[in-house]
């Protein structure tokens, strides 16, 4: 295209008041004709409007808007992801947190799981960085997070193969040992299971500390163990337990045998629903059902531990006026032995002195009661063995001793000073097993037992 000339001409006396230097102005200039006319002229660089470069910046536009608009969209969709990404990274987190806490607290599947997950977490790292076309230092701090994660997940697998192992075999020595002083001990007392053909109580051996209960926790000093007392056909092994740190009770725990119990490998738990939790700490498992005590209604209850089935009946004048001493809200305490199923309480009649009261375990209802002179305040447990009622007391920090009896055959009561050691000096549960002839006490979080020796003369 050529530039050309425009000429307009203009009669002066319409612009006559304009001064004519203010008529140039670059590309314009004016001047004064021959015959006086005014002459502008306009200097134009291009005679053809660009209407094709208009069009292709309104296409690049529109493709630049759309791009934007995709982008944009990308950006959205992996901002949710990596949200997603976030919270299950801090997930993770969270679960290698736990495996670096203990060694106990996994195993070896968890290993591969963890490995996987992180795999699939560093190739969607690297998508979004890709994506993004970003060297971002968050993208590069997440990566390295992942790559440090992979690294502990392998330490710690080291450490289960290397020590853990080691630790577990030293562990199976140390309680082949327990076992083996628990049986000399056990044919040191020669027991006579089954048999009542005694005159009661002797001695009381030495405690048996297995361990910390099953929670490691030893704030968990209210609840109990033991064996069930009267155990269906291959259940004969089976140990139960339960703990809180309150007098209460809402789940309950059950092993195979003793090994399990001190590996902390239960087959079943057992939780209480809404409605029927426990109170107090003195249940048992007697005949695979576990006996213990309601507060609403004040009462005791039992469940079946195969088919869940639950009951409770409301014991007649039973108080919860009166406790044992070393703790709160066991009004009504069971127990099994060879001669059946038993629950001991005070009522206000009998002004806090304590009430054997012998259930029917079909009908669950009481059979028979009798009435002791033992205050129940006073005493800091009672069992039932062979059908004779043993309260006991505290003699001091690491004594105790059981300084009472009644006997339901005879009617008759005696009082004694058959002592025994205490692993620390407040207990809570305190029963007597007759498949074992042991008493099983829960002392402040830890499974005590002790073998009983009976005067057969």
């Amino acid at each position: 295209m050529v530039p050309f000339l425009l000429v307009l001409t203009i009669l002066c006396p319409v612009v006559a008041w304009l001064p004519m230097e203010d008529w140039d102005s670059g590309n314009v200039t004016a001047s004064v004709g021959e015959s006086g006319q005014c002459l502008c002229h306009v200097f134009l660089p291009d005679t053809t409007f660009p209407a094709d470069r208009v069009e292709q910046m309104q296409k690049v536009t529109n493709d630049l808007m759309l791009e934007v608009v995709i982008q944009k969209n990308k950006v959205e969709s992996y901002k949710d992801k990596l949200t997603i990404f976030l919270a299950e990274l801090r997930n993770l987190t969270v679960r290698v947190e736990i495996l670096e806490s203990g060694p106990d607290k996994y195993i070896r599947l968890d290993f591969e799981l963890l490995r996987v997950e992180l795999r699939q977490f560093e190739l969607l790292v690297t998508q979004l960085k890709e994506t993004f076309n970003s060297s971002s230092p968050m993208f590069d701090s997440l990566y390295t997070e992942i790559r440090n994660m992979s690294l502990i997940v392998n330490q710690l697998e080291t450490y289960d193969k290397s020590n853990l192992e080691v630790i577990r075999i030293e562990f199976g020595k140390l309680q082949k040992k327990l076992e083996e002083c628990q049986k000399n001990q056990e044919e040191d007392i020669n027991p006579d299971i089954g048999s009542c053909n005694h005159k009661g109580i002797a001695s009381v051996g030495k405690p048996v500390v297995s361990q910390l209960n099953a929670h490691l926790n030893p704030g968990f000093r209210y609840g109990g163990w033991g064996k069930d007392s009267k155990p269906n056909r291959g259940l004969d092994s089976m140990y139960w337990y339960g703990a809180y740190s309150s007098a209460s009770l809402h789940n309950l725990y059950l092993y195979s045998d003793y090994q399990n119990l001190v590996l902390r490998n239960s087959f079943k738990k057992i939780d209480l629903p809404t409605g029927w939790a426990g109170l107090g700490n003195n249940y048992i498992v007697h005949g695979n059902t576990l006996y213990y005590q309601i507060n609403t209604p004040f009462s005791m209850a039992k469940i079946n531990l195969t088919t869940s089935k639950y009951d409770y009946r409301v014991i007649e004048k039973a108080s919860t006026a009166f406790s044992y001493s070393y703790s709160s809200y066991q009004y009504l305490d069971f127990s099994g032995d060879e001669y059946g199923l038993w629950v001991n309480y005070a009522t206000d009649e009998s002004k806090g002195k304590m009430i054997i009261a012998k259930l029917n375990e079909a009908e669950f209802g009481i059979e028979k009661m009798w009435k002791t002179n033992s205050y129940k305040s006073l005493v800091g447990n009672a069992f039932m063995a062979c059908g004779v009622f043993y309260a006991t007391r505290p003699v001091d920090v690491h004594t105790e001793e059981i300084f009472y009896s009644f006997d339901t055959k005879t009617e008759q009561e005696n009082y004694h000073s058959i002592p025994f050691d205490k692993f620390q000096d407040e207990y809570i549960n305190l029963h007597y097993n007759p498949t074992d002839q042991k008493l099983y006490m829960y002392n402040k979080g830890y499974y005590v037992s002790y073998s009983v020796k009976f005067n057969r003369d």
